[in-house]
């Protein structure tokens, strides 16, 4: 086990229980959430914000592994094919403008689909290059995968990327830093809380806004199965469908974000495409819900926050 972020304390080659307490305290307190930025209430008095974010990982599931197989790129070549379609069809028919987190490499192979996007009045966010695990690369390697990430989505969708998830959720000691540097107004791979905060780094207040993920609220630790492994996870969609909305009718009673993170290639699929159309149904059927993008949403906090 090795701790590259950390390679540079006295103590570097310790296992954690023999830790001193400044190196476990100086880990956690890198990145924190700090104060809450969940407004008394939302766009036009709403009482509730709905953010919808499809990961286009499309086929750099695959390459970021390194592997060429035709087989499983063409799973990951269905998110382009037919689920973004299907996905852009049904967001259309409810009027609805939703975030696209998607890796440099994707843009690259589907441009079209991109520029398509962005000129429905969707959000183009940093998915990271290739799909990469950040908690694995050098601290250089990070930065400069991540700002050329920026460069081509902009190059290719025509909006400069103000937000970032990293791939897989993987959000390494360096992350934030190289955000703030970009002047990123949001970041959406962290868990502190259920509605938006404040991020911390090393007890400052950065001004930058967490719209905190959760993996309850993502399609992909249901469905997937490898059949390179044992394992054949799978959960039918009616019980999907059930923890969503439970997701959300707590978020409506709280006065909350409901936020849902979903992946083309999974969540496009006919029988689960239809949750998704019924989960939009049940919420449209309450009072006082805002459908906005991930920017329109942390846009709206900072407002809300008197920093707008």
């Amino acid at each position: 086990m090795t701790y590259a972020d950390n390679a540079d304390t006295p103590d570097a080659d310790e296992l954690p229980w023999q830790w001193r307490e400044q190196r476990w305290r100086t880990i956690t307190e890198k990145v924190r959430a700090g104060r809450s930025l969940k407004p008394k209430a939302w766009k036009d008095g709403a009482r509730c914000a709905v953010a919808l974010s499809f990961d286009s990982d499309h086929e750099s599931t695959t390459l970021r592994f390194g592997q060429t197989s035709p087989g499983k790129l063409s799973q990951g070549q269905y998110g382009s094919r037919v689920a973004i379609p299907r996905i852009r069809a049904l967001l259309d028919r409810h009027d609805i403008r939703a975030s696209f987190f998607v890796p440099a490499v994707v843009a690259k192979l589907h441009p079209e689909e991109q520029r398509g996007l962005a000129d429905e009045g969707h959000e183009i966010g940093i998915h990271g290059w290739i799909h990469e695990f950040n908690g694995t690369l050098p601290p250089d390697a990070e930065r400069d995968l991540q700002f050329r990430a920026a460069d081509v989505l902009e190059e290719i969708s025509g909006q400069r990327p103000v937000g970032i998830r990293t791939p897989s959720w993987d959000f390494s000691q360096h992350t934030l830093a190289i955000s703030r540097e970009m002047g990123l107004l949001y970041d959406s791979s962290l868990m502190a809380d259920d509605d938006p905060y404040e991020i911390l780094e090393a007890g400052e207040a950065t001004g930058m806004v967490e719209l905190p993920v959760e993996w309850i609220k993502d399609d992909a630790v249901y469905f997937p199965m490898d059949r390179g492994t044992t394992l054949r996870p799978y959960t039918a969609p009616s019980s999907v469908y059930e923890i969503f909305q439970g997701e959300f009718d707590g978020a409506y009673a709280d006065g909350g974000l409901f936020l849902l993170t979903m992946h083309p290639h999974i969540i496009g699929h006919r029988s689960r495409l239809a949750i998704l159309a019924r989960l939009i149904e049940h919420m449209k059927g309450h009072e006082g819900v805002w459908f906005a993008t991930h920017k329109e949403v942390a846009e709206y906090c900072l407002a809300a926050a008197g920093e707008g």
